[in-house]
Parts: structure tokens; C-alpha cells; sequence
């Protein structure tokens, strides 16, 4: 598996090798022992799966506040998303800074956002599933979010607020001037 940093401390790109034959190939998607070499201490203890019907389907930005914080490996199984992550650590020297990934299930390649980003992702195919592992269960009295569209994110989104297929939950999510971090 090759594992890059991103200018994000903490944040890391993975793409498995793929080994082929005539049959199709396989992957080794997860290890722990490789992720921890790069730095990850994240045990994961609940895997989730997303299915968009549409291109165009945002999700997020999301987190999960301690003592509840997630740690999250997100994959595609099938399609394609950007990927984007939003620090939110005060105390880190990128507090407010994003960065944005394309993840295809053609590629392979998973983002690992570690504890104390918010996360979000905007599909860029029709029938797109998304698999992630997390580091801690659900909790829903420890979530929060940011306004996905915030243009103090500075996020490059491939759609349009007008366009985007949203939850009204993430509609409401606050901007950044007045968001506080729990972290």
C-alpha cells in the first residue's frame, strides 16, 4: 500500500496495490500495521456504507465532537466522489484550512482523516457507494458540522449550492466565522 501525506498534517492518502490476472485483481484495502507505521493510531470499530442514486449528492461537513471524535478511512466501492476535509484543531498550524481528493472505485484510493476534521464529500457519478471505517460508534448528542458551501472554506466543489442534491441538516450546519471548535 503506498501511503502520502497531504499538506493537512495527519491527513493521508492511501492506494492499495492492485494485483491482476486474468480473473481481475486483488487488494489488500486495510492494514493496520501499515497504518500505523505511518503514523495513524486510530483503532476503527464501526464500518458505514453510502449509496447516492444521483451525481451530485453532498454529504457533511461532519464530525464527531470528544469525548466521541472519529477517526475515518474513507473508500469507493463503486463511482466516484471529491473528498474533502476541513481542519478544525485550534491549536493546529492549518486551524481552518481544506483540501479536496478524488476518490474512484476505479483507482482504489482512501482518505484517512484523523480525529478533529470536519468531513464531507460531493459524488461525482451516478449510483456511487462509499465505504469508510470510523474509530468511534455514531453519537449523534456529539455531532456538529460546517456549512458545506462556505466560500471561507475555500473548497472547490464540482456543483453548485443551487444544484447539490443536501439533507436540510447539512443546509444548517453554521458558516465558518461562526463556527467553535470542540476540539
Amino acid at each position: 500500500m503506498r501511503i502520502e501525506a497531504t499538506a493537512l498534517p495527519g491527513v493521508m492518502r492511501l492506494t492499495p496495490v492492485r494485483f491482476g490476472d486474468a480473473r481481475g485483481w486483488f487488494s489488500e484495502t486495510f492494514r493496520r500495521d501499515a497504518l500505523a507505521e505511518a503514523g495513524c493510531v486510530a483503532d476503527f470499530v464501526q464500518d458505514n456504507q453510502a449509496y447516492s442514486r444521483r451525481a451530485g449528492v453532498v454529504r457533511g461537513l461532519h464530525f464527531q465532537a470528544p469525548p466521541a471524535a472519529q477517526a475515518k478511512l474513507i473508500r469507493v466501492l463503486r463511482g466516484a466522489i471529491l473528498d474533502a476535509v476541513v481542519d478544525i484543531r485550534p491549536a493546529s498550524p492549518t486551524f481552518g484550512q481544506s483540501a479536496a481528493f478524488e476518490l474512484t472505485a476505479e483507482g482504489g484510493e482512501q482518505l484517512l482523516v484523523p480525529e478533529g476534521f470536519a468531513h464531507g464529500y460531493c459524488t461525482l457519478s451516478q449510483d456511487t457507494e462509499v465505504f469508510y471505517k470510523v474509530s468511534a460508534p455514531y453519537a449523534p448528542d456529539r455531532e456538529g458540522g460546517l456549512l458545506w458551501c462556505d466560500p471561507a472554506l475555500n473548497i472547490p466543489w464540482p456543483v453548485s449550492a443551487a444544484d447539490a442534491i443536501v439533507s436540510e441538516r447539512d443546509r444548517l450546519w453554521p458558516q465558518w466565522p461562526w463556527f467553535r471548535s470542540p476540539f
